[in-house]
């Protein structure tokens, strides 16, 4: 089983978080723009179980990437964590396709643009999400290594967001105005 452990901050410049990756010799991994489609049944009951269904078009500019992720129940831990099951695909239309035949609607799409880098066995994921602004996730094999990064970034004191990007925006959509 995959497991995913990950500390999600929200940030006012991302820029800043750059600068100190660069100065802690981070190496910079990539940079993507992501369009990630959730998908539940009618009754929504993946969002109320606290899992997901995930559809992400990964795009850079040699390549483009899809995968299909199921996102567990989150766990009792400081940080978000949870299993997880990815597979990559070849065809996100005909796997969008396979999925709503069996039940599944799109429910909400979360677009970002994501720069990663590696620090400490961490992946550190820059953010900038389209409605929400700007996120720093850091994943890890663990607690500690994961509370060093954020220690080196400046970032210890920062509160944890527990909530997904797309618990966030589907709020943000559905809220009265």
């Amino acid at each position: 089983m995959n497991m995913e452990i990950e500390a999600k901050l929200k940030v006012d410049s991302l820029s800043e978080i750059a600068e100190r990756l660069a100065t802690e010799d981070a190496e910079f991994v990539t940079k993507y723009k992501q369009v990630d489609s959730y998908f539940d049944l009618p009754e929504h009951v993946l969002r109320k179980s606290d899992r997901g269904l995930r559809l992400r078009r990964q795009v850079t500019e040699q390549d483009e990437k899809i995968i299909l992720t199921y996102k567990g129940k989150k766990q009792e831990h400081k940080f978000k964590k949870r299993e997880e099951i990815e597979v990559e695909v070849s065809d996100a239309d005909s796997a969008e396709k396979i999925v709503q035949a069996i039940g599944f609607e799109k429910i909400v799409t979360v677009e970002k643009e994501r720069t990663i880098w590696r620090l400490n066995s961490c992946e550190v994921c820059l953010d900038e999400v389209t409605l929400l602004g700007s996120f720093v996730e850091i994943e890890g094999p663990d607690q500690q290594k994961i509370e060093e990064v954020q220690k080196r970034l400046g970032l210890d004191g920062s509160p944890h967001v527990v909530k997904s990007y797309s618990n966030m925006v589907w709020k943000k959509l559905h809220q009265p105005h």
